[in-house]
């Protein structure tokens, strides 16, 4: 059917391509809808700020993030159906932005990852701050 192998490769790769295979994210690693934190973090430092934040606002993670369709019992971190995810993106540049601009001595860190102002400083592990 096909003349010589390279042929089969190069109609190989296109289906690939034309499927979308080749975009599928790294193995292992979760999908993503970053809007504020680096493309680029690894998972386990978003796993730790996402814990800092349940911490800090004495909340779970569906508190920002919806159930998936499939599975009740598991959470769709990519959806953005939940408004407070958009809310708690406001307050990470907001944190990110007081750190940047007040505390930014060590120039070797990023300022996503600044914790001198953190959620806690405010929310004290609420969700809302205190009106006091």
């Amino acid at each position: 059917m096909f003349k010589n192998k390279t042929t089969l490769i190069i109609l190989a790769c296109a289906a690939f391509v034309a499927l979308g295979v080749a975009a599928v994210k790294a193995p292992g690693q979760k999908p993503r809808n970053l809007k504020v934190l680096p493309q680029d973090i690894s998972d386990a430092k978003l796993d730790s700020i996402m814990k800092s934040y349940n911490k800090a606002l004495g909340v779970s993670c569906s508190f920002c993030h919806v159930k998936t369709k499939s599975f009740t019992d598991s959470l769709d971190f990519v959806s953005d159906a939940e408004p407070m995810k958009e809310n708690g993106r406001e307050m990470m540049r907001m944190t990110i932005e007081i750190n940047k601009n007040h505390f930014y001595f060590d120039k070797k860190e990023r300022p996503e990852y600044l914790t001198t102002i953190t959620c806690k400083t405010c929310h004290r592990g609420e969700p809302f701050p205190p009106e006091d």
